[in-house]
């Protein structure tokens, strides 16, 4: 009789074990003649040399499988058991259009056309601009992107900031440390990573620096190597943030940048960074913009007749204006280089 022990490490027990340890159960009635005990996180292996071999393979591709897909299924252990601890790419077969597992084993994927060029360009290009209203899963569908190429290796970290500006209102000196203060301006990003990666897993990342999330000012002096980069809510930097932003961007890296021209927070004189790379950056051929429009908003669907709306509205007031001089440098829409395929 051998035995063997298995640690598992940033895994969500309930997730893998299943209710009740039903997945270990699961694994336990395909080999009878050996035992197989869970206790916390600890699976206890006992039988003959061959068949531990068998079972040690299958749980190694179920733990490979959760920190891929994020959970472990009645249908996971089944394919495992039959395949006797093939790879999972032998054993899943997953749709191209498949953009990462949620961590609760849930698709995500682009819902519209547009969400769809967003994927190709970023596929295509490394520095692509996601322009858009609120609502068209611009933020999104990037940190699934960047979850993914993470899961992926194609990077080995994630780095996501966002200038900290406040939304037209004043809220002081707010107590706490660093953290405390900036968490509140990150919070959507936080949503988005935890619909992605089981809870124990993105601490682990986060504890490691595999995954960074911290304010634009942070940026500076660094460079950014084999890294997935994004940079959220790009309309409320100063073109010279904007510059120092772009200027980090190191070898096998992807950068994205994410902005709504329609709402911008920074004050009235002070041009917007997003605005000013539109202008500068158009004509460079190597880098990707993606317009994000109305009928992209994948929230309630009164969103979308409220960016509508305010669409209308915003080209009214331009049109009553007509002896005006210029457009107003940080709102009106720039014009960019002719559209191309990306």
């Amino acid at each position: 009789m051998v035995e063997k022990v298995i640690t598992l490490e940033n895994v969500s027990l309930i997730d893998f074990l299943g209710t009740e340890n039903q997945n270990i159960k699961q694994l336990a009635a395909a080999f009878p003649s050996s035992k197989i005990i869970s206790r916390g996180n600890e699976i206890k292996i006992q039988g003959k040399t061959p068949e531990i071999t068998k079972i040690n393979e299958i749980l190694s591709s179920l733990i490979e499988h959760y920190h891929k897909f994020g959970k472990i299924t009645h249908t996971s252990v089944n394919h495992y058991i039959a395949a006797d601890g093939d790879s999972e790419e032998e054993v899943i077969a997953t749709s191209p259009d498949i953009i990462v597992y949620g961590s609760k084993g849930g698709i995500i994927k682009a819902k519209t056309p547009n969400q769809q060029k967003l994927v190709d360009a970023v596929e295509k290009h490394d520095l692509v601009f996601a322009l858009g209203p609120a609502g068209t899963g611009k933020t999104y569908i990037s940190v699934a992107l960047a979850v993914r190429a993470l899961k992926n290796k194609t990077v080995k970290k994630i780095i996501i900031s966002r200038p900290v500006v406040e939304a037209g209102e004043n809220l002081g000196f707010l107590p706490g440390d660093m953290k405390e203060k900036v968490d509140p301006y990150i919070r959507p990003i936080y949503d988005a990573l935890e619909d992605m990666i089981p809870v124990e897993k993105l601490k682990y990342y986060q504890e490691n620096k595999i995954i960074e999330i911290a304010p634009l000012a942070y940026m500076r002096g660094r460079t950014l190597n084999n890294a997935f980069v994004l940079l959220d809510e790009a309309q409320n930097t100063t073109p010279m943030q904007m510059k120092m932003f772009l200027t980090r961007m190191g070898p096998s890296s992807k950068v994205m940048i994410n902005g709504d021209r329609s709402q911008i927070d920074l004050p009235t004189k002070v041009k917007s960074g997003l605005v000013d790379a539109l202008q500068t950056l158009k004509h460079i051929k190597d880098i990707a913009f993606v317009e994000m429009k109305a009928e992209d908003v994948v929230r309630h669907k009164l969103v979308k007749s409220i960016v509508e709306a305010y669409t209308k509205a915003e080209e009214a007031k331009l049109l009553a204006e007509p002896e005006r001089k210029a457009p107003d440098q940080n709102n009106r829409p720039i014009k960019l280089a002719e559209p191309r395929e990306v």
